[in-house]
């Protein structure tokens, strides 16, 4: 297998990189130079029409594409530690927990990311006004997460670290990168970040 991906910041390739580090699976990584438009070539769009990272190429020439699906794919393959849940309910509570942020974290930072910043000011048509407008949503959602974890619990899904936290660590810290740092009151998510970024996995 080959992991075709990108160095850090780019979040989603860090995903798996995380996902395989927990894992202690070695899988090597064609870093495609997304800054040089590696992602848009013929030969990468071959392999991924949306011309997006990470994809999966299989010994048999198969492609996986998108994070999660990836390491779904790798989870099957190498069930310990088991990072979707090993029960039904924790399955569907970490499934839960990755909609959640998506849905509320990471698209309103891929909108400042793509309407918003200077480094995707020269690739891309940009609304400005509107991707400043997500400024105060992701403040809103961290504000939200900070509460959920308030409760104590160790990890986002419960007291077992899980592809979830995978999802929120990646996305807060790319939010960090671009300048969508965490509202000062929230503590609990302040510890939440230490602890998944004192992780050995969080340097991959």
């Amino acid at each position: 297998m080959k992991l075709y991906g990108e160095a850090n910041p780019a979040p989603n390739p860090r995903r798996v990189r995380i996902f395989l580090a927990e894992k202690g699976v070695d899988l090597p990584e064609i870093r495609i130079g997304m800054r040089q438009g590696g992602h848009k070539s013929p030969e990468h769009k071959a392999r991924n029409s949306l011309g997006q990272v990470p994809t999966l190429e299989l010994d048999d020439g198969t492609m996986i594409s998108e994070s999660v699906a990836i390491c779904r794919y790798l989870e099957a393959l190498h069930p310990d530690p088991p990072m979707f849940g090993a029960t039904a309910l924790e399955q569907a509570q970490i499934d839960m927990w990755v909609r959640r942020i998506e849905f509320q974290l990471l698209i309103p930072v891929g909108m400042f990311w793509r309407h918003a910043h200077p480094l995707t000011a020269a690739l891309l048509t940009q609304n400005v006004e509107f991707g400043e407008s997500n400024r105060e949503t992701v403040a809103r959602a961290m504000k939200w997460l900070d509460r959920e974890l308030a409760d104590g619990r160790a990890f986002i899904a419960g007291e077992t670290y899980s592809i979830a936290d995978i999802v929120a660590q990646t996305t807060i810290d790319f939010a960090s990168f671009i300048g969508l740092e965490a509202p000062e009151e929230t503590p609990h998510l302040a510890a939440w970040r230490e602890r998944v970024g004192s992780r050995p996995s969080a340097a991959a």
